[in-house]
């Protein structure tokens, strides 16, 4: 059993992952912030690590982070702003990426954004943003020295998933749904020869396993 921390554990991608490598034999570790989201993660199988990204230091997310081989970072603004946005997936990310190198964490995962993601909409100021901090958060991760494996979904939905997907170097722009997401997650945590890769994603035809196998 290896431990997995997962940065935005109660988020819609984090709770999802948390469980499917709870029933792989891991042993999540979820960080959360809201008191009435520790029964959930606990009912997924995670172990609950309550805390605040924005307001932990470098020095406590180590602490937290010990002991695990991989973080996953699926945090997130979720729209609540500018300011937030740079704090956590910008920020944020940075924060974690040092706490893991603190901790001896040697592989870290990133859900990033697909770079296409809405180019055909009205470019609005917070969402331009939002695609300038998360390109930089990747950039970050890239020359941190970590053994780092970045996917770039592209627009989420909350449709079930197939366990198929398109994943590959480049795809063209598309949607998946979060199940998904958190299935290639799972299935990357098992295949330590995917590494210092970016993956773009998008719902497909083919199994989540052979289309991460491609990638090795």
């Amino acid at each position: 059993m290896s431990k997995i921390f997962i940065v935005g554990g109660a988020g819609k991608v984090g709770r999802r992952l948390a469980q499917q490598l709870s029933e792989r034999g891991h042993r999540p570790l979820s960080l959360y912030r809201k008191p009435e989201q520790r029964d959930e993660l606990t009912a997924l199988g995670a172990t609950p690590i309550e805390g605040d990204l924005i307001g932990l230091s470098i020095e406590d997310l180590a602490d937290m982070m010990k002991g695990c081989g991989t973080a996953v970072f699926s945090a997130g603004a979720g729209g609540a702003g500018m300011a937030v946005t740079n704090a956590i997936d910008g920020a944020g990310l940075e924060k974690a990426v040092e706490a893991a190198k603190v901790a001896g964490v040697q592989r870290f995962l990133l859900v990033s954004v697909f770079p296409d993601a809405l180019r055909d909409q009205e470019r609005k100021e917070g969402f331009e943003n939002y695609i300038r901090v998360k390109k930089l958060a990747d950039a970050y991760l890239v020359a941190s020295g970590l053994d780092y494996v970045i996917v770039r979904p592209g627009t989420l939905t909350e449709e079930t998933g197939r366990g198929c997907v398109r994943a590959d170097l480049a795809v063209p722009y598309g949607k998946v749904p979060r199940d998904d997401v958190a299935a290639v997650l799972a299935e990357i945590v098992d295949r330590p020869d995917i590494a210092r890769a970016i993956i773009e994603l998008t719902e497909g035809e083919t199994p989540v396993s052979e289309a991460i196998t491609r990638l090795a």
